[in-house]
């Protein structure tokens, strides 16, 4: 959970980058989460509505929303509230909900610049947020690899995920992501579908668990109910020392085109490269995928604090795709590994 000590923070950083002389209003759900833990429970009648949060030049903060506002932003962090009374069950609404509370201003480009910027070095509270979602993470993914066989549909496999995680969490989750065969590289991932899952297939398991906001993702591959061919094991060895590679380089100062080589040049010498069609991982936190990116082009660098993917990935026709994922807290000296799934390909 985030705590108020560490939203005053990141307000107070803030401030001193754009040094408003008017109240400053923002909208975006994920600037409400990062400056104030207001979320608004997806699993409720607010889920397609907002608030505004007002933060003045002297750091004062004021959170508008109106009344039928899920029980989750009672746990936001506001020094003042307006609620504006919408609908009560027992009196007309008072018109457009959306232009009661919960209407979104548009925020300036400049200021989006400066949130996404502040939002790389994740904070201690934001790093125990994401923490909790790797935990429950987890708990689906170990799930997975002792439960599916052959004969469940994608859709099995996804609703008995779910309630794995649901029940690791102890309360509604969002889960969502990949639950798809990949045969190769017709089809690397996709949501569920009724389709059966046949013995020897990769079915490819790479998803997010979404906890006030903040959300994990991380991949396994699972041959099902098979041992895996020469080849299958051949390509999931390749993606774990492609993923070795890029481990190497993770540091702060570590430029995200040398990661993104680091995991290329694996696939380069087994001579794969060309069944490696993606990024080699992204940044992670409020959005996924979110900046610092590992690609061909990039030009960014790591910064302490950033938290990261990496996810090799080959796709080979006749054989199947896998891919594999991990993510990481990145250190002056290199980096926390947050994610504890096993990665096995059964």
């Amino acid at each position: 959970m985030l705590t108020a000590e560490g939203c005053r923070g990141r307000i107070a950083r803030f401030l001193d980058r754009l040094r408003p002389t008017a109240p400053v209003v923002l909208g975006d759900p994920l600037h409400l989460v990062y400056f104030a833990d207001a979320y608004w429970d997806p699993f409720s009648l607010g889920a397609d509505f907002g608030g505004r949060l007002q933060i003045d030049p002297d750091g004062k903060t004021t959170l508008h929303y109106d009344s039928r506002a899920p029980k989750s932003v009672d746990a936001a962090f506001a020094d003042a509230r307006d609620i504006t009374k919408w609908y009560d069950g027992q009196s007309p609404g008072r018109g457009n909900r959306r232009l009661i509370g919960g209407i979104s201003p548009e925020t300036p480009p400049e200021i989006h610049a400066i949130i996404e910027e502040l939002r790389r070095a994740k904070d201690p509270d934001e790093l125990d947020s994401l923490r909790r979602c790797m935990r429950v993470t987890e708990a689906g993914q170990a799930w997975a690899l002792a439960n599916v066989r052959p004969g469940m549909t994608e859709i099995d496999v996804y609703a008995g995920i779910v309630a794995e995680c649901t029940k690791a969490a102890g309360h509604p989750v969002v889960v969502y992501g990949d639950f798809a065969v990949s045969p190769g590289s017709a089809k690397r991932g996709g949501a569920a579908t009724d389709r059966v899952v046949r013995a020897g297939e990769t079915l490819i398991l790479d998803f997010s668990v979404v906890i006030r906001g903040y959300r994990s993702d991380f991949t396994n591959t699972l041959v099902v109910g098979a041992v895996p061919t020469t080849e299958q094991r051949r390509l999931f060895d390749l993606c774990t020392a492609a993923m070795a590679a890029g481990e190497a380089e993770l540091k702060a100062g570590a430029k995200c085109q040398t990661v993104y080589d680091a995991v290329r040049g694996i696939f380069d010498g087994a001579g794969v490269a060309d069944h490696f069609p993606h990024h080699a991982g992204h940044g992670l936190g409020l959005s996924h995928p979110e900046a610092p990116f590992f690609v061909r082009d990039s030009t960014e660098t790591l910064v302490e604090g950033d938290v990261v993917t990496l996810e090799p990935g080959l796709y080979v026709d006749g054989v199947g795709g896998i891919r594999i994922e991990h993510n990481y807290a990145i250190t002056p000296e290199g980096y926390e590994r947050l994610s504890h799934h096993a990665l096995a390909p059964n």
